[in-house]
């Protein structure tokens, strides 16, 4: 008896803050499109965002003074308890209770049922974080959402691609990648590849190309294969991430690298390559007991062989050679 009402208490809470969340993020559609959210308005026109997009994606604007949406809220009959619970608000000892988000772009987060359960908020001008979600709420779990699912769920394509910002996947979707989606702010989690498994059984990474892009694309490799998902990796080249690539080239181009999209472990394999001296015979050596380290990884002896015969055929080596090679280093582990 004491749980069960204990579990309906939990769920009028959730049911309440969706409820406030869906306030607030009318409240910033409307502010957008109003004489304060001209700056805004402005930069997201200038990334190239139809009207039609920003519509799709509930984009709004939080405006430069940090009490108006407590203020709007509290007009609506929202309580001081009710709006620290939604992630909206921000509590210190001078200020009281004040809006965690102001002059930003919003991007509101929804869950796979087109429910607001967060925010993101991009800043105008110079100010840090650049980029602001809210906080773990009674709705919102970082771990368990992507941006973007909601309407990447029915693309009907046989993959996902992820990438890493709210614009990336709003760009691809304006382009007719409707099956783009993004981690949360956060590192890419197995929670989130188990959502992706629903819906695809190939992933494809879109993180940028820099070093903290091809870093967060290994962690992200070593997430899917644990989920059985198979991973590719797109070369984006020489631009910095999918937004740009697209603005650039055009959707024509980019579906070509997708479908030229690279095998995960021989993305694993080229960023590790850029360790060794392959004209050094010592170096090269090492590179290729490397190789058949990282071969030993595949447990189905079809699988490892054909992997075997592909490594031997790219990178000139022997195939008996490196087979045997493999062999040992799995007696070793094994």
């Amino acid at each position: 008896m004491e749980y069960s009402e204990e579990a309906k208490q939990q769920r009028d809470l959730k049911t309440a803050v969706l409820e406030v969340n869906k306030m607030a993020a009318k409240y910033y559609y409307c502010l957008l499109r109003a004489p304060q959210g001209a700056k805004a308005m402005e930069y997201l026109k200038k990334r190239e965002l139809s009207d039609e997009t920003m519509r799709r994606f509930g984009l709004g604007y939080a405006s430069q003074y940090s009490d108006e949406l407590y203020r709007y809220l509290k007009q609506q009959g929202v309580s001081d308890a009710l709006m620290k619970e939604s992630g909206l608000m921000s509590v210190n000892e001078r200020q009281g209770m004040y809006d965690k988000f102001w002059n930003r772009v919003m991007f509101p987060i929804q869950d796979i049922n087109h429910r607001v359960i967060g925010f993101g908020g991009r800043v105008m001008g110079d100010g840090k974080p650049k980029y602001l979600n809210s906080p773990e709420t009674p709705i919102f779990d970082k771990s368990r959402n992507l941006y973007g699912l909601n309407f990447a769920r029915t693309a009907r394509t046989n993959n996902m691609i992820l990438c890493e910002g709210y614009m990336d996947v709003i760009s691809m979707h304006q382009a007719g990648f409707t099956q783009a989606v993004a981690s949360l702010g956060t590192a890419f989690t197995a929670g989130q590849a188990n959502m992706l498994r629903r819906y695809a059984r190939e992933v494809i990474l879109a993180y940028d190309s820099d070093g903290a892009g091809v870093n967060a694309a290994l962690r992200a490799i070593g997430i899917l294969k644990e989920v059985e998902l198979t991973g590719k990796v797109l070369n984006l080249e020489p631009y910095k991430d999918p937004d740009e690539f697209i603005k650039n080239e055009g959707a024509e181009k980019f579906q070509q690298r997708i479908n030229e999209a690279e095998n995960s472990f021989f993305f694993e394999l080229r960023i590790l390559q850029r360790d060794y001296n392959l004209k050094d015979p010592e170096s090269k050596t090492q590179f290729h007991r490397e190789i058949a380290k990282k071969l030993c990884e595949f447990s189905e002896d079809v699988e490892r062989d054909n992997y075997i015969q592909a490594v031997a055929d790219k990178y000139l080596i022997g195939y008996e050679n490196l087979r045997k090679l493999v062999m040992s280093y799995a007696l070793k582990t094994g």
